[in-house]
């Protein structure tokens, strides 16, 4: 009979022991209402993960709710559950963050979910939500309002954030601020009045699809050194700066099918774009510029886009009557080019411009203008221009459209 020597089997249950007592503890649910506050909730899910599920009530805080464990699930009552955050030294209300990520910046964590609760804050108090560090965090019908910071801040979350059916709105800064993630989904919310609606820098693959955006008191959408995203079936209303922005070498980026309506700025500014796609939006009610491509910006293309003023109704007042604002002004303008190249601008359709439809200065180069339809130009013009003036550019093509003036 063969037999192990003693100390060969007291090691192998040693071993065996060890690997037990390692094995991590399941996945729990945890009920917040069963502890004394939510930390002690948060801090009794294990190294695994689990839910945690937050009671109707509001529950005020004066410090940052913090989650550190991945696999895990944060789920309210709704609106009946609201957290309220007191701070009043720029803290967030949740921050979500590795918990060695103070030793260790690259640390990780995966699979963030919140979900069906507000968040609520004032005006010295910092982020809604902070997340650093989370990959596939998932961000869901949240009410998040009134914070001294940005609504929802993802900090390098890198892999697939998404951020759907949620309401942003009265924030100090942006209601969504994105830095440094890829393969972004943003869909179906609701942003209103925060100081930006979404920025988003040092990212990539962003696909932002039919969101509602009004009121804002800066801009509406902001995108800087990014690259191969899309901007599309958007309702983008009554910023008091531009519709949208891409800035700091963005490329590759598709604006489509968006109502761009009533921007006390502008429509798309496309500061520093190349490579992009500007197609088949509404411009109505633009202030400045409905499109307009800064020396920095080349290989872009604008085509089937419609710009136009109310038509029905606001009158020609050069300014706002009595009572009334900057945005009761019934405006039209078209596409401004300042030192752009190598641009297409076909098959538009412009109409109550209160100057010409496509401007163009500062030595702008190869530009294609064909294909569309100008009716009721400088309507507001003192001096008025022509329907297409690109000044000194050089190697252009102006031809076949079809330009009706009384």
């Amino acid at each position: 009979m063969n037999t192990w020597p003693i100390h060969s089997l007291i090691a192998s249950l040693i071993l065996t022991c060890t690997a037990i007592s390692d094995e991590p503890k399941p996945a729990v649910l945890i009920n917040a209402g069963d502890y004394e506050t939510i930390q002690a909730a948060l801090n009794a899910l294990p190294a695994s993960g689990g839910m945690v599920r937050l009671p109707p009530g509001t529950i005020e805080i004066d410090k940052p709710l913090e989650i550190k464990t991945p696999e895990t699930r944060i789920e309210g009552s709704g609106a009946s559950t609201h957290i309220k955050n007191s701070n009043s030294t720029g803290k967030p209300a949740f921050l979500i963050q590795p918990g060695n990520f103070a030793e260790d910046n690259k640390a990780k964590l995966w699979r963030i979910q919140l979900g069906n609760f507000r968040i609520s804050g004032n005006e010295k108090s910092g982020d809604g939500i902070r997340a650093v560090n989370i990959q596939e965090i998932f961000l869901q019908g949240m009410s998040i309002d009134h914070n001294g910071g940005h609504g929802i801040a993802l900090i390098d979350c890198y892999e697939d954030p998404r951020v759907s059916d949620s309401i942003l709105t009265y924030n100090k800064k942006a209601g969504l601020y994105i830095d440094g993630n890829h393969d972004i989904v943003v869909n179906a919310n609701h942003f209103e009045e925060n100081e930006d609606a979404v920025v988003c820098i040092d990212s990539f693959n962003l696909c932002m699809n039919g969101n509602n955006i009004d009121d804002h008191l800066g801009n509406g959408v902001v995108i800087e050194n990014t690259y191969g995203s899309v901007v599309s079936g958007n309702m983008i209303e009554e910023c008091n700066g531009t519709a949208i922005i891409l800035d700091r070498d963005c490329y590759g980026i598709t604006l489509s099918a968006n109502v761009i309506a009533h921007h006390l700025k502008g429509g798309i500014d496309l500061r520093d774009a190349n490579g992009c796609t500007v197609s088949g939006n509404t411009f109505v009610l633009t202030h400045h510029f409905g499109v307009k491509m800064s020396g920095e910006s080349g290989r872009n293309t604008v085509t089937g886009n419609n710009f136009s003023n109310t038509y029905i109704g606001g009158g020609l007042d050069k300014r706002p009557s009595e009572g009334k604002t900057p945005m009761h002004i019934d405006i039209g303008t078209g596409v401004v080019l300042k030192g752009s190249r190598h641009i297409i601008i076909s098959g538009n359709s412009f109409s109550g411009m209160d100057q010409g439809a496509v401007s163009g200065s500062g030595g702008c180069r190869s530009i294609l203008v064909n294909g569309n339809v100008i009716t009721d130009i400088n309507r507001r013009s003192d001096q008025p221009t022509r329907a297409i003036d690109l000044g000194d550019g050089e190697n252009c093509l102006i031809k076949d459209n079809l330009i009706d003036t009384p």
